[in-house]
């Protein structure tokens, strides 16, 4: 079985090579990821060489309007989309704002229901419960206090009724990290006649989704946590696209990947977003036979990434639960969650993370805008939580560092 270069992932990144980044083993990746030297490249040359207003009859203007539209074309090509099915926003929490206010248009005078989960992140959560301003009724799919887990049970007990129109969750929480089964909780959704919007900010890191295998109708993710610039991506199925109202200009309702922003983008960091699929693309190229299929080199490198995550995670697994002087939030096994790490203690777990910060590990505290999944398990907010998250380049070096300053610290 192939396993993933880690000499040829950690010289893709330039933070690797830098004093300052260099110095820490770097721990706080959920919060956002090294950008890749393809993102780094591309953003440089599109400030230096084609800051203009794209699409222009001139050169440079070309040029722009080109990448822009490559970085699209790519993206979707990988995900298993169409072009149009993509849209770019200036983050995932103004994108799932734009998409809710086209949601409660559609849905106003409607006598309908949608369900939020308490596992997610804010963003996937307060504005979905703000619709509640116009009537529509608003359920909650509760985790288990002791697990965090979404029981999709408890979903249909929810759908039951038919009044379901929608229904907002987690591919994996922020702090729980379990990885829940998008497809399996969407076919329950689809079957009751509700669509369904997947927060992606916390797994699509450890590998971008393949849409179509979801069966979900929107997908959200943050470039900035997947290597590349701080941009917002959304795609959306094409019928669902098309029967919500446009939230953009007039006269580009017409346009799908346009429907949903209302501003103007940010020309130059959705250029660069082309640099995550030339990652991919490395990846694949370094590891693999040639795949002339983009969406085929995407699920490899997936695979390629998760393993080494799992392996790397293990370890640091193993030994906060062999404490008792801590709470491990989520899964035991690194099999079944992302490798976001969150732990909870007795004391305040900000002085934690800087004691860490002291040792060499970048890492935070806090509650990481994942208010409500922490009540729901009990952890005092006041007290927070410190999270040490994972990405693919991160090193067995990294982990056993992390592990040494945590003997040392706590």
């Amino acid at each position: 079985m192939t396993s993933l270069d880690m000499t040829f992932v950690r010289s893709q990144f330039p933070a690797f090579a830098q004093d300052l980044t260099a110095s820490h083993a770097f721990f706080e990746n959920a919060g956002g990821s090294y950008p890749c030297a393809q993102v780094v490249d591309r953003l440089h040359r599109f400030y230096t060489e084609r800051k203009v207003q794209p699409y222009g009859p001139y050169p440079a203007a070309q040029a722009g309007g080109a990448e822009m539209d490559e970085a699209r074309a790519r993206l979707a090509a990988m995900m298993g989309v169409a072009g149009p099915q993509v849209s770019f926003g200036p983050s995932t929490s103004a994108n799932t704002y734009v998409l809710a206010q086209a949601v409660r248009q559609w849905l106003r005078g409607a006598n309908a229901a949608i369900v939020v989960t308490n596992q997610d992140h804010e963003a996937n959560s307060g504005v979905w419960r703000r619709l509640a301003d116009e009537g529509i009724e608003v359920r909650e799919w509760q985790i288990d206090p002791v697990t965090g887990s979404l029981d999709p049970a408890g979903l249909a007990a929810l759908l039951a009724d038919g009044r379901v129109k929608l229904v907002a969750f987690p591919h994996c929480s922020n702090v729980v990290a379990e990885i829940n089964d998008v497809a399996a909780i969407c076919e329950i959704a689809r079957a009751a006649g509700a669509r369904t919007v997947v927060d992606g900010v916390s797994y699509a890191p450890h590998g971008f989704p393949d849409f179509p295998s979801l069966g979900c109708d929107v997908y959200l993710f943050s470039a900035y946590k997947t290597y590349g610039p701080h941009q917002g991506i959304m795609v959306i199925t094409e019928d669902f696209g098309a029967e919500l109202p446009a939230q953009g200009h007039s006269f580009n309702a017409g346009s799908l990947y346009k429907r949903y922003t209302p501003a103007g983008p940010d020309h130059a960091q959705i250029a660069a977003c082309a640099g995550m699929a030339d990652y991919i693309d490395a990846l694949h190229a370094h590891h693999f036979a040639p795949e002339a299929d983009p969406a085929a080199r995407n699920r490899a490198v997936h695979g390629l990434m998760r393993a080494q995550e799992v392996a790397a995670v293990a370890p640091l697994l193993d030994y906060l639960a062999a404490r008792n002087d801590l709470r491990l939030l989520g899964p035991r096994r690194a099999e079944d969650r992302a490798p976001t790490v969150a732990v909870a203690f007795d004391r305040a777990a900000e002085p934690i993370s800087e004691a860490l910060g002291r040792e060499g590990i970048a890492c935070w505290a806090g509650d990481f805008y994942a208010v409500r999944p922490l009540e729901a398990m009990g952890v005092d907010l006041g007290r927070g939580v410190l999270r040490m998250s994972l990405a693919h380049y991160t090193s067995a070096e990294d982990v056993a560092r992390l592990i040494a300053a945590l003997d040392r610290v706590l």
